[in-house]
């Protein structure tokens, strides 16, 4: 393609993209029809064996929208080849043949685009397909029509005279590609044919006069806000009115009295997710339950504070710390399954199957728990550990899993883990060894009864300072080495046992 020849497109391009719109509606607005008779000049490839001649025709377009409609052409010219019959150069031309009359019909059909539909002086670029229709007038030589065809693209301008009628030059560049097999240059690159055409456009339909392109009554050039949704209210200026400030305007807002600051929906109406009547974006709490009675912010209201909020509470007036079910009514839990509610239990972990009292503690004792009340203390001498260590050899599991399950079922009670060593060994030896192992213990529990409190319960190594036979013989010496699980707040067992003798008395 010669991008010499192309340069008139360019330029004229640029043109058209600078040009600034005038302050003036000069073009029928809506959908219309034109017509456009023009003259003008064809300027022909180099490779093209045509002589540059004046053309003649019109153009007929259709505009569905301002900026966009489709047009098509047809041009005449009565043209001389520069030598023979044919339509393309060859190189070198014969001197003695003499050149040719001929008759082109050049027509097509294009996209037209308008840059600055609204201004005085109005740009539009074009492309789309053009043929030309050649006939030799010697039939003899060339019975036949030829034909040559391709894209085109071009540019114009239209200087409008009034609304209908406006001076208007056109620029075309037609693309022309020979088949193979024809002399050189012909089958290589499509060639550059120009055509500069200038007449009168008049345009037939359509509307003139005072426009109002958003149809809200305020002429275009009063208007401030020329976008304005069909339907809205507007003020002098051409602007919405949003009397409730919802962001939807007057006329098309079917809400008009929407609350400040509530989220709306393109009708203008609040939108309300958990249906609680508080629009959201006022609503401090969103995903209320369905039927709970909500405050203005839109938060459930819980008037005996039970967590369940009023209007699904069917249970008012819960006594505070009550545990209540999903309806807000009191929930019955007996967690250890004795027959004793666990707000009334005493003894809240009593073992399975056993027979409790009514203050829900076990009625018949083992000997450990015998041992804990009489005496405020179990002594254990089974309680073993590797030699010289303070880890828990896995036998004496089920000893101290037997008296743990003892201490939960009373959680009122204080324990001190003491952990007692005989003689062998030195004193600071057997102290800090009996410390380690007390603690050991009292972790073993707390990890395998998480219901045990850890507050209520401490652990302290008294190595052989408490012996409680003689450390001289063997037997004595197995009778030092032991763990203490005693009671620190004697009082609760004065009470419980208190307790058990009215029990005896009323059986």
């Amino acid at each position: 393609m010669n991008r010499v020849r192309r340069s008139p497109l360019l330029i004229a391009l640029g043109l058209i993209l600078i040009t600034p719109a005038g302050p003036l509606r000069a073009q029928v607005n809506g959908p219309h029809v034109s017509i456009f008779p023009w003259a003008g000049y064809a300027n022909f490839a180099k490779n093209v064996n045509f002589k540059d001649k004046p053309i003649y025709g019109g153009s007929l377009g259709l505009f569905v929208h301002k900026y966009v409609g489709i047009e098509g052409h047809l041009g005449y010219q009565k043209g001389r080849t520069i030598t023979g019959f044919t339509h393309y150069a060859i190189e070198p031309l014969p001197l003695l043949t003499a050149p040719e009359e001929f008759t082109m019909l050049h027509y097509g059909g294009d996209l037209v685009i308008n840059l600055h539909p609204s201004a005085w002086l109005s740009p539009y670029v074009m492309g789309g397909w053009q043929e030309a229709r050649i006939k030799f007038e010697d039939e003899t030589a060339r019975p036949r029509a030829e034909y040559e065809n391709g894209w085109e693209i071009g540019a114009g301008a239209r200087l409008h005279v009034s609304p209908r009628i406006a001076l208007r030059a056109e620029f075309r560049d037609a693309l022309w590609k020979f088949p193979d097999g024809t002399p050189a240059p012909a089958g290589t690159d499509a060639t550059d044919n120009q055509f500069y055409t200038a007449g009168i456009e008049f345009a037939l339909g359509g509307t003139t006069g005072v426009q109002d392109e958003d149809l809200d009554g305020v002429p275009d050039k009063h208007d401030r806000c020329p976008h304005t949704p069909a339907g809205a209210h507007v003020d002098a200026n051409g602007c919405p009115i949003d009397s409730d400030n919802d962001g939807v305007p007057d006329g098309i807002d079917q809400c008009p009295d929407t609350p400040r600051g509530a989220t709306v929906d393109a009708r203008g109406c609040p939108s309300d997710e958990d249906h609680d009547g508080v629009p959201d974006g006022i609503d401090q709490c969103q995903g209320t339950p369905a039927g709970a009675v909500v405050d203005a912010r839109g938060c459930p209201k819980d008037s005996d504070n039970d967590g369940v909020p009023d209007g699904i509470d069917q249970c008012a007036d819960t006594p505070p710390n009550t545990r209540v079910d999903a309806r807000g009514c009191a929930v019955v839990v007996d967690s250890d399954n004795d027959g004793v509610p666990d707000d009334k239990d005493l003894c809240p972990n009593t073992p399975a199957n056993a027979k409790v009292d009514k203050d829900g503690c076990p009625i018949t004792l083992n000997e450990r728990e015998v041992e804990l009340l009489d005496k405020g203390r179990i002594t254990e001498r089974n309680i073993h550990f590797e030699t010289a260590k303070w880890t828990i050899l896995p036998e004496s599991y089920p000893i101290l899993d037997d008296i743990g399950a003892i201490l939960i079922q009373w959680p009122r009670l204080e324990i001190e883990i003491g952990g007692h060593a005989d003689a062998r060994g030195s004193d600071a030896y057997n102290l800090d060894l009996s410390d380690k192992r007390a603690h050991a213990v009292l972790d073993y529990l707390l990890q395998k009864y998480p219901q045990l409190d850890r507050n209520h319960f401490s652990a302290k190594g008294y190595g052989e300072r408490v012996p409680v036979a003689t450390n001289r013989t063997i037997e004595g010496m197995a009778m030092n080495r032991r763990v203490e699980f005693k009671v620190t707040n004697p009082e609760e067992l004065t009470r419980e046992r208190e307790r058990r003798k009215t029990l005896q008395k009323s059986d």
